[in-house]
Order: C-alpha cells, then structure tokens, then sequence
C-alpha cells in the first residue's frame, strides 16, 4: 500500500529507544516519522485504561524528546486507507515526495 501511494517503506514494530523495549507500530527512521495504531477505543482496551495511558504517555513523550513525529490512528482509520492518507500528506508537507494524483484510492 505504501509504494502505491508514493513512499518509502516503513519498519514495522521498530525499536526507537536504545534502553527501553518500546517498539513503534510502523516507522520511517530516517524521516523521524512514526505511526501508533490504538486499538481498544472503544472497548476499554489497555490503551485507554489507567495505567496503560499513562505508560503510552511515557512512550510518546521520550519519543518526542528523540525528535521523532507522532502520528495516531484508530484501526478503522487505517482500514479505511483514511491514516494511509494522512501519512501521505505528512510527506508531501515536509516535500519528502510530491503530491500524486489521489484518484487512485
């Protein structure tokens, strides 16, 4: 999906912290880009819970102490090519790759 739409492919479950065993759902390391899926919004899933939330916070702050850019998406988001879309446009911002023809999605 990701070569269709003009950009280079992410590391999956990518290890950004030298110490912690955090790990990024998808990453673009050399554009200091990373995508969070959050699963469970909607069922009180670990994410939204107490203790997870608060370790999330943990894990995206560090992460942006390291210089990386969050990007976060529901899995219905990403199913329906509406975070696809998104990650898209975070490139051609930063005019890592230019704009496309957007009929094809």
């Amino acid at each position: 999906m990701f070569q269709a739409l003009g950009l280079p492919e992410p590391v999956a479950e990518y290890k950004f912290h030298p110490t912690r065993r955090w790990r990024i759902d998808w990453a673009w390391p050399e554009h200091k880009l990373a995508v969070e899926l959050e699963g469970g919004c909607w069922i009180r899933g670990r994410h939204n819970r107490g203790s997870g939330y608060l370790k999330d916070m943990e894990k995206y702050n560090a992460l942006t102490l390291m210089g990386f850019h969050l990007l976060r998406f529901t899995p219905q988001q990403w199913r329906s090519l509406e975070a696809h879309r998104t990650i898209q446009e975070w490139f051609i911002e930063k005019n890592l790759i230019r704009k496309r023809d957007q009929s094809a999605l």
